[in-house]
C-alpha cells in the first residue's frame, strides 16, 4: 500500500465542489484530507462555510476540519454564482444546520501553518473555487510555495471560452489578481479548464448508475445534480451539466484518465473585455516559461465509474 496523499480542499461549495468533497471522502484509503478551507465564491463565505461542513456531515466524516477563509477577493467586490447554484449554494436537496465546529484559525494560516509544519513536497492544494485563499498565503509567507507537492485545480478556459463572459470562467474571474499571483509562484500547478470540465456531462444514464447505489449519500448527489444540471442543459443544450470541480480529484485517484500538455498560462488582470482570461499558450508561440499541466481531455466513461464506485463507499 502506497502512502495516502495529503491534500488540502480549498473551496466554494457549489453542488459541483460538494461532488468533488464527496469523491475525496470516498477515497480515503489513497487520500489523507486535512482538512477543507473555504472561500468566497460561488456563494458567500458564511453558506461556503456552512455547505462544507454540511457535504462532511452527510458523508460521515465529522473528524475533518473546517477552516473559513478570504470573505472576499484580493482588490475586486465579490462576484457570485447564485443563479447557477440556487440562493443556498447547495439547492437540490434538504438541507439542515450542520452540528461540525468551524475552527477558530483562520484558512490562510491554517494552510500556512500545515504546509510549514508537513513535510516539505507532500501537500498537494486542491483549489475548486477563487484563489483567493492560496494567493494570500503565498503572498504572506512566500517560504510555503516551494513546499507544496502539486496545486490541482479548477479553473480557466480556452478553447471552449469562458462561461461568466466570453473570455473567463467563474472560478478565476472572481479573482483574477489571486490567480495571476498563484500562476506565477512557481508551485507545480496542474489546471482543469472548462474544456476538459465540459466533456464530463452528468447524462441521465450517468446519473442513474448513482441512483442505483440507493445510499443517503448518492440520493443526496442525485437531488444537487438535478438542481445544478438545469441551469447548464438550458445554457448549453446537452444531455446534462458539466461535472467541474471533481476532476480535481479524479486526477489525484487516476491520473491517466486524462491528457493535457505543459504550457505558459498568464492571467487577463486589466482588460474591461477579458478580465480573468487564461491566456493559455497551447501551440507554444511564445517564448514565456512553462508554468502549468493543461489539461484538455479525459475518459469521461471512466471518470463517472470511478465517481459512482467512490461514492458508493460512503
Amino acid at each position: 500500500m502506497s502512502e495516502k496523499r495529503k491534500i488540502i480542499i480549498d473551496t466554494d461549495p457549489g453542488q459541483d465542489d460538494a461532488v468533488a468533497i464527496l469523491l475525496a471522502l470516498g477515497s480515503m484509503d489513497e487520500l489523507d484530507v486535512l482538512g477543507l478551507t473555504s472561500v468566497a465564491g460561488n456563494v458567500p463565505l458564511a453558506l461556503t462555510t456552512r455547505n462544507a461542513r454540511i457535504v462532511l456531515e452527510v458523508a460521515g466524516k465529522k473528524d475533518i476540519p473546517v477552516y473559513a477563509g478570504c470573505d472576499k477577493p484580493i482588490s475586486r467586490q465579490l462576484v457570485t454564482a447564485e443563479h447557477v447554484h440556487g440562493a443556498t449554494g447547495l439547492d437540490g436537496p434538504e438541507l439542515f444546520e450542520p452540528t461540525i465546529p468551524v475552527q477558530d484559525k483562520h484558512a490562510v494560516d491554517f494552510i500556512i501553518d500545515t504546509l510549514r509544519s508537513e513535510p516539505e513536497g507532500s501537500v498537494t492544494l486542491c483549489t475548486l473555487g477563487a484563489l483567493t485563499n492560496i494567493a494570500t498565503a503565498f503572498s504572506r509567507a512566500p517560504d510555503i510555495a516551494g513546499r507544496v507537492k502539486e496545486l490541482v485545480m479548477m479553473g480557466g478556459g480556452y478553447f471552449e471560452g469562458g462561461n461568466i463572459t466570453p473570455a473567463a470562467e467563474f472560478n478565476i474571474y472572481v479573482d483574477p489578481e489571486a490567480a495571476d499571483l498563484v500562476m506565477k509562484s512557481g508551485v507545480p500547478i496542474v489546471m482543469m479548464p472548462l474544456d476538459v470540465t465540459h466533456k464530463v456531462l452528468t447524462t441521465k444514464e450517468r446519473v442513474a448508475k448513482i441512483a442505483a447505489l440507493n445510499t443517503p449519500v448518492s440520493k443526496f448527489v442525485v437531488e444537487m445534480l438535478d438542481f445544478f444540471e438545469r441551469f447548464d442543459i438550458e445554457k448549453y443544450g446537452s444531455d446534462g451539466g458539466p461535472l467541474h470541480d471533481p476532476t480535481v480529484i479524479a486526477y489525484l485517484l487516476k491520473p491517466d484518465l486524462f491528457t493535457g500538455r505543459v504550457c505558459n498560462v498568464e492571467i487577463e488582470v486589466n482588460s474591461e473585455l477579458t478580465l480573468g482570461m487564461t491566456v493559455v499558450d497551447w501551440w507554444h508561440v511564445t517564448q514565456r516559461a512553462h508554468n502549468a499541466l493543461v489539461i484538455g481531455d479525459v475518459d469521461a466513461d471512466g471518470f463517472f465509474a470511478l465517481l459512482t464506485e467512490r461514492i458508493g463507499r460512503l
